[in-house]
């Protein structure tokens, strides 16, 4: 097999979106950090406050942990092109894997962030539910004629 130098150089915009997406998601956990703190300065007894704050610190060490493996495969990348360039052909084979092993890593440390991410949600709307005893999608499914007779 033949690595040429457009191969990692293929990786690049993927690499680069990534990137943005995880800026992104570090920006709005950001906001959200600061937003909650200032709550927790006006109400520190909200224990759900607490356990959002505590969750969004693992998220944070996990998007550091998502940018860091997307920087080094980048870099690897640039490296793997540059041992293509340089002829060392058995070198680029193991510095362009070690790019993918990064890229994979990052993806990977992606869905653990995105998983904590959809437990913060279930803990907002936990506060919901508890003041209505009914479930919404019940009352979707219900026909019009039951809408009304149950004053819905």
């Amino acid at each position: 097999m033949e690595l040429s130098i457009t191969t990692p150089a293929l990786l690049f915009p993927a690499i680069s979106l990534l990137m943005l997406a995880y800026t992104n998601r570090f920006l709005a956990i950001a906001n959200l950090i600061r937003s909650l703190h200032a709550k927790y300065k006006l109400e520190p007894n909200e224990r759900h406050i607490l356990v959002q704050i505590k969750n969004l610190r693992v998220r944070i060490r996990l998007i550091r942990s998502m940018q860091a493996m997307g920087v080094l495969s980048f870099l690897f990348c640039v490296i793997c092109m540059f041992t293509i360039f340089r002829g060392w052909t058995e070198a680029s084979f193991w510095i362009f894997a070690l790019s993918i092993v990064c890229f994979s890593i990052s993806l990977v440390t992606s869905l653990v962030e995105i998983s904590l991410s959809t437990k913060a949600l279930e803990i907002e709307l936990s506060d919901i539910e508890e003041l209505t005893q009914t479930s919404f999608l019940p009352n979707i499914l219900r026909s019009k004629e039951e809408k009304e007779d149950a004053g819905i």
